[in-house]
């Protein structure tokens, strides 16, 4: 709030929580329909359900068994990653058994960007929401026991590793397969990971990838309801949501916000199997993706003001420093316009930047409410000092 006012403050709160909520129910349901394709005795609903309650009770133990799921899951992720590029690499090279020397396959079959640029940034436009929750790992660890130093090297390490596990795929695949040579993803057998290991010789590939691309829904699961109980409780810690969101059990892991957080996650996916004709489901799905480049406008607009606030004794007192500073933060924004100018553009995203105009919209509308109560909260407050 003290980068852009209460006003921000409150908008990027909710957005964000919103976006989480709707992220959660997603993969309830993706994750519902795996298990049900492997045990079918059980309805899928049953199963998103489940999942959300095992992930609700590991949330509420501590932050630690939070990061202890959190650790194991991701490392089925990372080494599955580590091997495909390991592989990836010995292929492209011509070093695996059976390959040829492929990375001219770069910019063979039409150059670099067969297609032009625009096609490029139309991809950006899709993907972009996918690398949403990278923050998870800062939130994380500002409870650990030093939060600075964790914070930084969590920060740090970020970008790096970005570049190497998904650019750094993306980059062999289309080395080890020329782009138009590539299948149609229908499915996760036909998907690009799963025919370029097939490619290495990997037997039940698409087997293998199900299981990986399950421990990823599992991941997301776990810190997507960490990181929406988080907002949520220091949202009620500031004000902009009802008190009792705040509450916290002996080990500071706030119950009332866990529970909260997935009701909406819950409500989505009973909705999405009882009602699946009402395109409510559809609605949120949609409307909770463009809501995350709002939240990193706002972010970015907040560093900037911030930065260009401060004595010069206090920037240089910082521990951390963004690079480039202010041209990244112009630089994000103008990206962000760039992503919506595409996406309204384009007739396939057009749905979700109207959908998520009116959840903003919504929140907007909302704010003169919650306004009125923070200072009744905080005139309490004064009063009572």
């Amino acid at each position: 709030k003290h980068g852009l006012g209460d006003g921000a403050s409150y908008l990027v709160g909710w957005l964000y929580w919103y976006f989480w909520v709707g992220v959660l129910a997603y993969e309830a349901v993706i994750g519902g329909e795996t298990m049900h394709g492997w045990f079918s005795a059980v309805p899928t609903w049953a199963w998103s359900l489940l999942l959300l309650a095992v992930f609700v009770g590991s949330n509420a133990v501590s932050t630690r068994s939070f990061g202890e799921i959190e650790f194991w899951l991701a490392g089925i992720k990372v080494i599955a990653v580590i091997v495909f590029l390991v592989a990836g690499t010995l292929f492209a090279l011509g070093l695996w058994p059976d390959s040829d020397f492929s990375v001219q396959n770069l910019w063979d079959h039409g150059g670099f960007a067969p297609n032009g640029v625009g096609q490029a940034l139309t991809g950006v436009a899709i993907v972009i929401f996918a690398y949403f929750g990278t923050e998870i790992a800062v939130m994380a660890a500002a409870e650990s026991e030093d939060p600075g130093t964790s914070v930084r090297r969590a920060t740090n390490t970020v970008v790096w590793r970005i570049l190497l596990f998904f650019v750094g795929s993306v980059a062999l695949i289309v080395m080890i397969v020329p782009w138009d040579e590539l299948p149609e993803p229908t499915d996760v057998s036909s998907a690009p990971f799963t025919y370029v290991f097939e490619l290495f010789g990997l037997p039940g590939a698409a087997n293998v990838m199900q299981l990986i691309i399950f421990t990823a829904v599992l991941s997301v699961l776990n810190s997507g309801l960490y990181s929406a109980s988080r907002m949520l409780a220091a949202m009620g810690d500031q004000g902009f949501a009802p008190k009792a969101v705040t509450v916290r059990n002996k080990r500071g892991v706030p119950l009332v916000a866990l529970v909260a957080s997935t009701v909406g996650g819950v409500a989505a996916t009973i909705v999405n199997f009882a009602f699946p004709d009402t395109g409510i489901f559809d609605f949120i799905m949609n409307s909770s993706g463009l809501v995350a480049l709002f939240v990193y406008v706002i972010i970015a607009l907040t560093h900037w003001n911030m930065r260009r606030n401060m004595t010069p004794a206090e920037v240089s007192a910082l521990e951390m420093k963004a690079p480039l500073y202010p041209w990244v933060n112009f630089l994000l924004i103008a990206g962000v316009i760039a992503v919506f100018i595409v996406m309204v553009v384009q007739e396939s995203s057009r749905t979700q930047v109207w959908t998520s105009l009116i959840a903003t919209g919504v929140v907007v509308v909302l704010w003169p409410l919650v306004k009125r109560n923070l200072a009744k909260r905080r005139a309490e407050k004064d009063g009572a000092l």
